[in-house]
């Protein structure tokens, strides 16, 4: 795995209802690769994940607010899925605002399973190839994605590099995916 020294990524959440592996197991591949994370939530308490939507996952205490994190000094941007995680991010100003930033530097943006709401949202999808949980297909695919069903899609045909994954059972791929996304985007 490539070295990513001096890299900086922004993790997006809410504190409630985010998939404790799709949180913690990117963070984790991203920092024993040398990456610096930080984890942004809506508030400073912490942060209860969940198990597949229905039981109670790890806590994990939030580096920073989203409020106060800007795309400036990071290299990339990933959003975790739950089902209310997602759901909630979607409506939140500050995490549309974050995600369009990134997607404007031309920066990566990663997303799996339901996290992808938040990128229809913030008007990102039109024109791009990507997948999320099966169920996502028609609301990705009325936002303008091409949705397709496989492990990790990697677009780099649009203004930003978009990484994408269906579920937890993906997060060897996404993870592996987002740190080469990284690592190239550094080397531009």
């Amino acid at each position: 795995m490539s070295r990513l020294d001096g890299r900086h990524v922004l993790v997006l959440t809410t504190n409630y209802g985010t998939e404790e592996r799709e949180l913690r197991d990117p963070v984790a591949v991203l920092r024993e690769a040398g990456a610096r994370v930080t984890v942004a939530a809506q508030e400073e308490k912490p942060v209860q994940t969940v198990v597949s939507d229905r039981r109670p996952g790890a806590e994990v205490r939030p580096d920073a607010r989203l409020a106060d994190v800007g795309a400036e000094g990071f290299d990339a941007v990933v959003v975790p899925g739950g089902t209310v995680n997602a759901d909630t991010l979607r409506t939140d100003e500050d995490a549309r605002r974050l995600v369009a930033a990134f997607a404007a530097a031309g920066k990566p943006v990663a997303s799996i399973c339901h996290g992808p709401w938040l990128l229809a949202d913030a008007g990102l999808l039109p024109g791009r190839e990507l997948t999320s949980y099966p169920s996502m297909r028609p609301d990705l695919s009325g936002a303008g994605g091409r949705w397709v069903d496989r492990e990790v899609v990697v677009d780099t045909d649009g203004p930003f590099p978009l990484i994408t994954s269906r579920r937890p059972d993906d997060l060897d791929a996404f993870s592996a995916a987002v740190v080469e996304a990284v690592r190239d985007a550094a080397a531009a």
